[in-house]
């Protein structure tokens, strides 16, 4: 018991470092969270821990800002291998179709993790995308989707991945959320991953 505390309370130092390093702009301690072939899923990126990083750097030069809000976290042990799953929501500020917005995306960080020479690091980060919505900065103003971009993206990040697109962005229409084929296959693969199997991406 006294080992399985202390392997959580690392991760969870892992999971809570993550956020303030990525959204404060600390990027080689962000690479600390990760293992050298770690890898990162996101709305608009998929790929190596360094190519995320090189990606956030890019969007921090040119005045981006979005803000990661943790939550309860739960964890699944089998010896060097773990499972987090951390409520969260991702906050950023953009335009829908000319208004400016406040996003909102609730959601989980689905976190496949390995104790490697007594560092605990992330492997796999996959966010789950359960709800979204935006809010225009200055409530007399109204904004208004294109129905058909708008339907091409899941519900559970529809408005984050329609600002994302219109600032120029390639977002995967694929991800998981609360229910579905897609977390049902996440799940899997993250027994699989416990019981000491590779991953498949």
């Amino acid at each position: 018991m006294p080992q399985s505390n202390a392997a959580k309370t690392a991760i969870r130092d892992v999971v809570e470092s993550w956020a303030i390093w990525r959204d404060s702009g600390q990027w080689e301690q962000l690479a600390t969270c990760w293992h050298s072939d770690g890898r990162m899923v996101a709305t608009w990126f998929t790929g190596s821990v360094g190519q995320f990083i090189d990606g956030c750097k890019a969007t921090w030069a040119k005045g981006g800002m979005s803000q990661h809000f943790l939550g309860g976290t739960a964890i699944q042990l089998n010896g060097e291998r773990a499972i987090a799953q951390t409520k969260m929501q991702i906050m950023g500020r953009s335009k829908l179709e000319g208004i400016l917005c406040d996003t909102c995306c609730t959601g989980r960080f689905y976190d496949f993790l390995e104790e490697r020479d007594g560092r605990w690091a992330i492997v796999l980060r996959q966010p789950v995308y359960e709800k979204d919505r935006a809010d225009p900065v200055n409530p007399n103003e109204t904004y208004v989707l294109d129905d058909k971009l708008a339907s091409q993206f899941p519900m559970g990040y529809r408005h984050l991945a329609y600002a994302q697109s219109q600032e120029g962005r390639d977002v995967r229409k694929d991800l998981p959320g609360l229910r579905g084929p897609e977390i049902e296959a996440l799940y899997a693969e993250g027994k699989d991953w416990l019981d000491g199997k590779p991953l498949r991406r």
